[in-house]
């Protein structure tokens, strides 16, 4: 009798912190709660009112600046500007089409908010990989903002989506 309230209780203990680091692991990756950003207006480097013809298309956003030396200010450190704006409850434009972690097109029912940035994916599996490695993933939008200038791959070819099946 002792045994079995023993292995109840250790198997209670282990469900427990499965849970809880699940419960982690989606607070990560979304930090934000979706719904209570507003539209940029203000440059996020000089505070200055933006330009709508001079941005900079960083990490699957569009951030507007007041003037084109803005630009570089952003690019040496981005993680500064975007937390500083959602601080401020600011969300850019998002310019994303594919999803960091699959490179397929995305879903935009699905999303999450990280640090400032709106991320959208493909499917919810891929949300779980970008929480383990976000940084890695945003700067993989950059990249594919380079390649989409390019012509697009034909079925079958490329890695999209080796890691699951939809």
């Amino acid at each position: 009798m002792r045994k079995t309230a023993i292995l109840f209780s250790v198997a209670a203990l282990l469900l427990f912190a499965a849970n809880l680091y699940a419960a982690e692991e989606k607070e990560e990756a979304q930090k934000e709660p979706a719904g209570l950003f507003k539209n940029q207006t203000h440059c996020p480097v000089m505070g200055g009112e933006i330009d709508s013809t001079v941005y900079t298309d960083m990490q699957g956003q569009r951030v507007y600046h007041c003037c084109p030396m803005c630009s570089d200010k952003l690019k040496a450190d981005p993680d500064k500007y975007f937390k500083k704006t959602a601080e401020q409850g600011i969300l850019f434009e998002n310019i994303q089409t594919v999803c960091p972690v699959s490179g397929e097109k995305v879903n935009d029912s699905v999303f999450v908010d990280y640090d400032g940035r709106r991320v959208y994916f493909c499917c919810d599996m891929c949300i779980a990989g970008f929480a383990k490695k976000p940084n890695e993933y945003l700067l993989k939008l950059d990249k594919a903002a380079t390649v989409n200038e390019e012509p697009e791959e034909q079925p079958g070819e490329g890695e999209s989506h080796k890691m699951h099946m939809h």
